[in-house]
């Protein structure tokens, strides 16, 4: 049987030495390819982010490095329209958004300008913002690096592709493992965000957690399937075995 893994944190492009990313240091996925491989019939394919810390080599397991949202597209549907899986394990942390437009103080500058002289509309509306991110683009340098030089860096980030959303499009009977994570909120609201996005993304399980309760001992998790919770577990480790023991007894009773 096989089983996909993603891992790691996903870094979005500012130019070609700067980048905007997360924290995720891939460490639980580590733990679930450990978990994948401790039952002895599973073989993986292992979606990782550049950086992340990478599973054990072994034979059963294949990587497949991505840096940003778009690799991770790509490679999933190639993955997904190739293999059939029991389950996919979605443990990377995705960027939300990417960089739209990066620009220097000085390119910011003469961007507004032009889009001021042809402003048309006394209220800043949804076709003004279109078409001041117009202008603003067509600013952008062609250089590889933008000067540090500048005083100011001005961003325009736009919205990703809610990857784990297109899953179950491509491959409606692999088991989706979907992860929701929160800062600093009571339980009961960390289990109605994660009973939500489990619907939202057609998922079979979410392990719901708080970033509050992760340190280096401890990560505090819950395994929520559409009833409800199904169990807890207190450390990376145990949340890695909880999900693929909960896989197979699934796949043994269907």
């Amino acid at each position: 049987m096989r089983i996909l893994i993603t891992a790691g944190g996903t870094a979005e492009k500012i130019d070609q030495v700067r980048s905007i990313t997360n924290h995720s240091s891939g460490s639980l996925g580590v733990q679930l390819a450990k978990a994948a491989l401790a039952k002895g019939n599973l073989t993986v394919d292992y979606i990782v982010a550049k950086g992340a810390m990478l599973p054990p080599k072994d034979p059963r397991i294949t990587l497949h490095p991505i840096e940003n949202t778009a690799d991770l597209q790509k490679i999933m549907r190639q993955l997904l329209e190739k293999q059939t899986y029991l389950a996919v394990i979605h443990a990377m942390a995705v960027s939300d958004f990417t960089p739209a437009v990066s620009l220097s103080q000085e390119s910011f500058i003469q961007g507004m300008n032009t889009w001021l002289q042809q402003k048309t509309d006394s209220q800043f509306t949804e076709d003004e913002l279109a078409k001041l991110l117009t202008v603003l683009e067509a600013q952008q340098e062609d250089a590889t690096k933008i000067s540090s030089k500048t005083e100011h860096l001005f961003m325009v980030l736009k919205q990703t592709p809610k990857v784990i959303s297109q899953i179950k499009e491509l491959q409606p009977d692999t088991l989706l493992v979907g992860f929701k994570l929160l800062v600093d909120v009571a339980e009961e609201e960390l289990l109605a965000v994660a009973q939500k996005a489990l619907v939202k993304n057609q998922a079979d399980y979410v392990l719901a957690n708080d970033l509050t309760s992760i340190n280096a001992g401890q990560h505090h998790g819950y395994l929520l399937d559409a009833k409800g919770v199904v169990a807890k577990a207190n450390t990376k480790k145990a949340i890695a075995h909880l999900i693929l023991d909960t896989i197979l007894e699934r796949k043994q009773s269907l």
